[in-house]
């Protein structure tokens, strides 16, 4: 298993497929085996490149706050280790502000940027996490890193995808060890990128369920407002994790995006 020393800790990554990079970047408390599905597509015409993040999965985890920013310095400074000057950015959730931290800061080292299911501030009605994942963010992380997982399901999947496969299909987001989540926790909780996010010069996807209960969907609508080369994709009735529930669809729109010229 591959590990490289980098922005002072250690990130356990992994490369499948031959092609142009593919960069991957994982939301909060997922490991890049969360990935697995999307990786059998796409390293069929791309070097995707997946990592945990720090503070889960076999990738260092100290104290924190882990700020977006820190978080992008982290993947830049992987790119380097790999000698990858440039790639496609996908990313989900807690990735999706760390590939905006990427974009904004390094926009030479994007060719193409795909945000799902995230936000750019938690600063109106229409921006940002939802007041009852909110609530459920303040939980006590320290009795049990699980706990925080565990009380949010209900708002990160869809019933249909939880209830029969549960403990298979959401194994990787049940291990980070209880400094991890809370360091990547409390690192997101004031991220705003909303007065930056017209420095993106590459063609952006943003893509964002209508049913997500982690953030209000309409902060997709304000994430496209505001970047230059922009397009929005609504999934009807999509959870927060639609890329994984409903995975040929996010697989297809991200393939057909990356394809155009």
């Amino acid at each position: 298993m591959p590990f490289a020393k980098v922005n002072g800790i250690n990130i356990h990554y992994r490369i499948e497929g031959h092609g142009d990079p593919l960069v991957m970047i994982a939301g909060l408390a997922m490991n890049q085996n969360g990935w697995q599905s999307q990786i059998a597509r796409f390293k069929k015409r791309y070097q995707v490149i997946t990592f945990d993040n720090r503070g889960v999965g076999k990738s260092s985890k100290p104290k924190g706050p882990y700020y977006p920013k820190m978080m992008a310095e982290d993947t830049i400074q992987l790119m380097d280790y790999l000698n990858v000057k440039e790639a496609h950015l996908v990313g989900v959730s807690m990735g999706g502000l760390i590939a905006q931290e990427i974009a904004t800061r390094y926009p030479e080292r994007v060719v193409k940027l795909i945000l799902a299911s995230t936000w750019s501030g938690q600063d109106n009605d229409t921006n940002g996490i939802t007041p009852a994942m909110l609530e459920a963010a303040k939980l006590p992380i320290r009795q049990g890193a699980a706990r925080l997982v565990d009380a949010s399901m209900d708002r990160l999947f869809d019933r249909w995808f939880i209830l029969p496969t549960l403990k298979v299909r959401c194994k990787f987001m049940k291990k980070p060890e209880a400094c991890g989540l809370e360091g990547q926790r409390d690192g997101v909780m004031e991220f705003n990128s909303l007065d930056r996010l017209r420095l993106i010069k590459s063609p952006t996807l943003v893509m964002v369920g209508t049913k997500d209960r982690v953030i209000k969907y309409t902060s997709s609508e304000t994430i496209v407002q505001n970047i230059p080369y922009a397009r929005l994709i609504k999934i009807e009735n999509g959870s927060h994790s639609f890329f994984a529930e409903r995975s040929e669809i996010f697989i297809k729109e991200v393939l057909d995006f990356l394809k155009t010229g």
